[in-house]
């Protein structure tokens, strides 16, 4: 059984308690791993701090040149990787591949950016110049859904910055991103990357920590509210990326069979665990039950298992409180809907849910108005496209949207009108490290990615000189 440890201050430390990490396929005990105490943030925090002063003063190119390095590390413990993700997360093992040889490809192209002073004013009289400083100590809180791609959204960028790192996982996936950490250890000088674990009860103490400058959250729009009035304490910068409940319309002049594989895909990638996922689907009455057909078609040919088996489209829920929570969906899908495919759990051992499609449902219902974060999916008939979008922007969040249509310049007249940080014309789930990502409403604040994502890490300085 592997041991696996806490990076603090450069060493690979054991946490001052253990807990169990399960494999959601199996429901068994994959291994004990590490869970640190509230002293262990303290000491990691303040090696952090420690280290903050050195690598700031680091030039650029040189922290370029070790992103490089962690990201040929990736690469080079890509299988293992995989696997890991797979047992510990569920989802099938070709889609953990994704996620490891992607968050190499996030750690790469962040090493490309650059951080250069801007002239504002340049005259005989007086220049001015912008710079962007490094915050400090960040602190990156973790989700389980894509828990190794989601490391790189925020701890390449925030390094490349010149800030140090206190990165903590979510305590049901802790062991891909602790192996990570091993191999930062070659990488990093001490103190500039550091990785804890815990139950779910050290992100209080992490975001009003006095001496955490930056607080980086992906997670669930109520965690984000809370963490939001933890940090408030200290005025603490602050990047959240929360829940969404992303609508796709889909026109009248659509193939259904053309769009319905894209449409699934969208809906049911790590079995809908994913925040921009299609949550809910607008289809015109003129296609609405064509579209509802081959949706459940391709719905009951999907086969549900464990990640790790060939052939696998669909794996587990990720943890038991997801799978009841899902399980609470189906009731409500049941109530107020058809379901046309799914609706039921796998009779064996595993968070396993069928992909399932709810046809004949309305707002006003928990599973169009709430965001179920499984394999759950309502298709909801429209007659006019504009009740269409005023219904899909009905909602708190505003992550992401799709229109589905053969007319582009129609497609994006409606996708201006979407209130949503990303709209997507024809595919959805669509990102790139390139690409601002970011939420409207109660669906984050702040960006991530792109140049706009780096300068999210960084405090304005400007310098102003008169000649």
């Amino acid at each position: 059984m592997t041991a696996y440890k806490l990076l603090i201050g450069g060493k690979l430390v054991d946490g001052d308690q253990t807990m169990d990490v399960i494999n959601p396929a199996t429901e068994e005990v994959i291994t004990k791993c590490p869970r640190a105490s509230e002293k262990q943030l303290n000491e990691a925090v303040a090696a952090a701090k420690a280290a903050f002063p050195k690598w700031s003063q680091t030039s650029i190119e040189e922290r370029k040149k070790l992103l490089n390095k962690l990201a040929d590390k990736i690469d080079e413990h890509a299988g293992e990787l995989a696997r890991l993700l797979t047992q510990e997360q569920g989802k099938p093992l070709p889609e953990a591949q994704w996620e490891i040889g992607a968050t190499a490809g996030f750690v790469r192209y962040f090493a490309t950016l650059n951080l250069p002073v801007e002239v504002i004013e340049d005259t005989k009289e007086k220049l001015v110049e912008m710079h962007r400083r490094p915050l400090g100590v960040i602190g990156a809180i973790i989700p389980w859904n894509f828990p190794v791609l989601i490391v790189s959204f925020k701890l390449p960028v925030a390094l490349l910055a010149g800030n140090t790192v206190v990165a903590k996982p979510a305590p049901t996936t802790p062991l891909t991103t602790l192996r990570l950490g091993e191999l930062m250890a070659e990488i990093f000088p001490a103190g500039v990357v550091n990785i804890i674990t815990d139950q779910n009860d050290l992100g209080a103490a992490m975001t009003k920590h006095k001496d955490i400058a930056k607080i980086s959250f992906t997670g669930s729009s109520d965690t984000g509210k809370k963490v939001m009035a933890s940090v408030a304490e200290t005025l603490k910068r602050l990047t959240l990326e929360l829940g969404g409940n992303d609508a796709a319309i889909v026109l009248n002049d659509v193939d259904p069979a053309k769009v319905a594989p894209k449409i699934f895909g969208g809906a049911f990638m790590n079995a809908g665990q994913v925040c921009l996922a299609i949550k809910r689907v607008y289809a015109h009455e003129s296609i609405y039950d064509k579209l509802c057909d081959e949706l459940a078609k391709i719905a009951n040919n999907a086969v549900v298992g464990d990640g790790l088996e060939q052939g696998t489209a669909i794996g587990p829920l990720q943890n038991k409180m997801q799978y009841e929570k899902v399980k609470g969906f189906l009731a409500d899908a049941k109530k107020n809907g058809k379901v046309i495919a799914g609706g039921e759990t796998l009779d064996r051992p595993g968070y396993f849910i069928r992909p399932t499609v709810v046809r004949d449902v309305a707002e006003g219902t928990k599973i169009v108005d709430e965001e179920q974060f499984g394999p759950v999916l309502p298709v909801i008939k429209y007659k006019d496209v504009d009740d269409a979008i005023k219904r899909a922007n009905a909602t708190p969040y505003g992550l992401g949207g799709s229109v589905w249509t053969t007319d582009l310049k129609r497609g994006k007249e409606l996708a201006e009108r979407m209130e949503a940080g990303t709209v997507w014309i024809n595919s959805h789930i669509d990102l790139a490290p390139h690409i601002p990502f970011g939420g409207a409403k109660q669906s984050g604040i702040g960006v991530e990615f792109g140049q706009a994502g780096l300068e999210e890490f960084t405090q304005r300085q400007v310098i102003n000189i008169t000649r």
